[in-house]
């Protein structure tokens, strides 16, 4: 207990003493965590959800649809219902094919069904508002009625004739908006469409009335819920051709609109995760020397090698830790959202135990891969050593110095503390090239044509998974560019701070503070061109192998213009603590060295 309440002091003196480094570490952690959880439990969540609607509305285990119609046909469909596996049916009922168009002038396809006023054994749709169907009213499904704005009481004109809203129900027996229709008019393709209900009588003499397409479809329950997949194959009808829908089917196509979700949360996760790495890795680095000093004396009262590593990363790993419970809590708050974009499942969904144990990883891994080199480091530094560890010293390259000689004041100090450091050039390099990536593929999803979900692809019903993708990419990239905007600061402040020294002696030379803060942001500026550079194809490429084959790139004066905005932003980030430590007393910062 002696050992664990001397970590846990030493640990919380450090955080109160660098509550800026620990805000970081909290933030980095916290979004990286949050987006990984989002995109892995994308699917559960939409599994849940459909199960759930199921559960509710009865939903049936296959449902049959036909494009032909007539006496034959019914009968045909009919003896599917008498089947021994089937313990129970709905239909055949009526699917009318026809055009919606509200007060608002918002128009768009509508599948009109069939349905009794006294809801049946199988496929109830549940009414979350209103009252279920009556003679001369319709119901609309939620997703379609959300996405149209319409409510109860509401009128909507169906094939030139108009109909109250009565009620606003959700059905497990079709797939969410837009897809309501499963199959198209006569068996062929179907186009993006809504759900309504009318009641059977509606439903003929409004097909009747306008010469409308019709199908028909038959739901059912199977005594054995593990044949669905088997059913179809032995149960095809001689002469019609009849397609099956089972509700594994259903879930899947559920999972349709969020098909490019996914990729975008995990491979933002990752992205966050890299510029989280960088961020710590510069702090850590930063405080290389403290490290070293605080380990020392540790050694020096007799502590062990187990409790000096314990110390040292117990702060790193706590704060992960912290961040990624706090992330895990938003991405829990956050799945119900950005899992049912449509409003066409109803339930409430959580995190999988997989994506709670992978987030964690997730969170461990930023943390120890950013502080075990100083911790190390600062473990195999022998105690004397370690109590008058100073800043390390850069190699003397005189190919460096020649170089360097003829060029700007500004520009020779930059040049010279970006080759001093390269492995923290190459850090910052990889943090720009990161935030363009994100930037770049964000554009490049912009730039697609979409099809709307309007009548003949009309934009006035927006097309929803293109709407949810870019929302999505939208806050991922500012997550990017917020994380990345504190490496920047964080870099331009670590090397100010480790480069103290060697700018007073500039400035005993005659160098103004001026030209010390233009050395100090042409230092983040030559490792964040190349960064720049290299992003752009990157994110055009990361992008392409998500994007479907007719996808089409950004125009180049938009990438040329991310180049230059991102250029522009670096100089601007680290004007500031470049400035800040400009201004530090030459004598001040001498006397401070050789003490």
């Amino acid at each position: 207990m002696g050992s664990l309440v001397l970590v846990v002091r030493l640990v919380l003196a450090d955080m109160r003493r660098h509550r800026i480094q620990a805000a970081m570490l909290l933030l980095a952690v916290t979004v990286a965590t949050a987006t990984m959880a989002l995109g892995l439990s994308l699917r559960g969540a939409s599994d849940a959800l459909y199960e759930q609607t199921r559960a509710a509305t009865a939903g049936p285990d296959v449902v049959a649809l036909s494009g032909e119609t007539g006496p034959d046909v019914t009968a045909a469909l009919a003896s599917l219902a008498d089947d021994p596996e089937v313990v129970a049916h709905h239909g055949p009922y009526r699917v009318v094919y026809a055009d919606l168009t509200t007060r608002g002038s918002a128009s768009s396809p509508v599948v009109v069904q069939g349905f009794a006023e006294t809801p049946g054994a199988v496929n109830r749709p549940l009414v979350t508002s209103g009252r279920w169907v009556r003679p001369g009213g319709t119901v609309l499904e939620r997703g379609f009625a959300t996405a149209l704005n319409v409510g109860v009481g509401d009128h909507v004109t169906i094939a030139g004739r108009s109909y109250p809203v009565v009620g606003i129900a959700v059905s497990a027996a079709t797939s969410i908006y837009p897809w309501a229709a499963q199959i198209g008019p006569y068996g062929g393709p179907s186009d993006y469409s809504g759900l309504a209900w009318m009641t059977p009588s509606d439903a003929r003499a409004l097909a009747s009335s306008h010469n409308l397409p019709v199908t028909l479809a038959l739901d059912l329950k199977l005594h054995d819920p593990a044949r669905i997949e088997t059913f179809p194959a032995t149960h095809r009808i001689a002469a019609l051709r009849v397609n099956f829908h089972t509700w594994r089917f259903t879930a899947r196509q559920d999972m349709v609109i969020l098909r490019n979700s996914q990729p975008i949360l995990v491979v933002g996760s990752w992205l966050l995760s890299f510029l989280a790495i960088t961020g710590v890795a510069a702090l850590a680095a930063g405080r290389a020397v403290e490290q070293t000093r605080r380990a020392g004396l540790l050694k020096a009262v007799g502590a062990t090698p187990g409790l000096i590593v314990t110390v040292l990363l117990t702060e790193y790993l706590a704060l992960a830790l912290a961040g990624d419970a706090l992330g895990l809590v938003i991405a829990r708050l956050a799945v119900p959202a950005v899992a049912s974009p449509t409003a066409s499942r109803i339930g409430a969904t959580g995190l999988g135990g997989a994506t709670v144990v992978a987030a964690t990883v997730l969170a461990v891994a930023v943390a120890v891969l950013s502080t075990l080199s100083p911790t190390l480091r600062a473990m195999r530094t022998a105690t004397v050593t370690a109590l008058t560890a100073t800043a390390r010293q850069p190699r003397h390259r005189p190919w460096l110095t020649a170089l360097s000689a003829p060029l700007p004041t500004p520009l020779l100090l930059g040049l010279r503390l970006t080759a001093r450091r390269p492995g923290r050039a190459v850090l910052q390099a990889c943090s720009t090239a990161t935030t363009v990536i994100a930037i770049v593929a964000l554009l490049t999803l912009h730039a697609q044509p979409e099809r709307g979900y309007g009548l003949d692809g009309s934009s006035v019903l927006p097309n929803l998974r293109g709407v949810h993708d870019r929302r999505l990419m939208v806050a991922v990239t500012v997550l990017l560019i917020a994380v990345a905007v504190v490496n920047t600061l964080t870099f331009t402040w670590t090397t100010a701070m480790e480069a103290r020294a060697n700018m007073a002696i500039a400035r005993t030379l005659g160098a103004t503070p001026g030209q010390i803060t233009m050395g100090l942001s042409v230092a983040q500026l030559l490792p964040a061109l190349p960064g720049a550079v290299i992003g752009v194809p990157l994110g055009v490429g990361l992008l392409s192998l998500f994007a479907a084959r007719n996808s089409v790139g950004p125009p180049s004066l938009w990438l040329l213009g991310v180049l230059l905005a991102t250029l522009l932003v670096t100089a601007a980030l680290t004007a500031l603590p470049a400035r800040l430590a400009a201004r530090r007393p030459v004598a001040q910062t001498l006397s401070a060295e050789t003490a």
